[in-house]
C-alpha cells in the first residue's frame, strides 16, 4: 500500500474571467472537470488529465477513425469519463458524470472515438448532467469503485441519479 501512488483529481484551468471584467465572459471554467478513463480489459480506471486535450496515453500515436468498423480486429475498450466536482454545504460531490465510448488498437495506431460526442459529454458534464445509462455493468462498477475509493464522503454527497446509475445490476 505504501508504494501504491494515490490517484487523484486535478484542477485544470483558474476561472477565465479572474481579473477581467469583459473578456471571457460566458467561458467555461474546466477547473473542476478530470478524465477518468475506464479500462474494460484491465478493469481499473486512471486520471489522465492529458484527454484534455486529445493526448491522453491512451490516444497518444493512435490515428482516430469515425467508424468503428474501419478499426482493425483486437481494439481494446475505454471508456472516457468526464467527472465534474461541484460543492454544497456538506462538501464536495460528484456533480456532472458523462462517459464516451473509446476502442483503441495500438498495434495498428488505429482506434474509434467520435469527437463530437466527446465534446458534447464534457459540456453535459460541465452542465451537471449524469449520462452512464449506456456503459456495460462491468464498467459501471469499476468506476463506482474508482469513485468511492477516491472519496467515500464525496461519493456519499453525490447524487441518487449518479449511485443508480452506476449501480452494476
Amino acid at each position: 500500500m505504501e508504494g501504491k501512488k494515490k490517484l487523484e483529481f486535478n484542477i485544470i484551468k483558474n476561472d477565465p474571467t479572474d481579473g477581467h471584467r469583459g473578456f471571457g465572459i460566458g467561458s467555461l471554467s474546466l477547473e473542476n472537470v478530470s478524465p477518468v478513463f475506464v479500462d474494460v480489459n484491465e478493469g481499473e480506471a486512471f486520471v489522465d488529465i492529458g484527454a484534455m486535450h486529445a493526448r491522453s496515453s491512451v490516444e497518444k500515436r493512435v490515428k482516430f477513425l469515425p467508424n468503428r468498423e474501419d478499426v482493425p480486429e483486437g481494439a481494446k475498450p475505454y471508456w472516457l469519463v468526464w467527472v465534474t466536482i461541484d460543492r454544497k454545504e456538506e462538501g464536495p460531490y460528484f456533480a456532472g458524470v458523462t462517459a464516451c465510448e473509446m476502442t483503441v488498437n495500438k498495434e495498428a495506431r488505429r482506434g474509434y472515438k467520435s469527437l463530437p460526442e466527446h465534446v458534447n459529454r464534457l459540456d453535459k458534464s460541465l452542465k451537471r448532467h449524469i449520462i452512464v445509462d449506456h456503459m456495460d455493468a462491468k464498467s459501471k462498477k469499476i468506476l463506482a469503485d474508482f469513485l468511492k475509493s477516491h472519496d467515500e464522503k464525496m461519493w456519499e454527497l453525490s447524487s441518487e441519479e449518479l449511485k443508480k446509475g452506476l449501480a452494476a445490476e
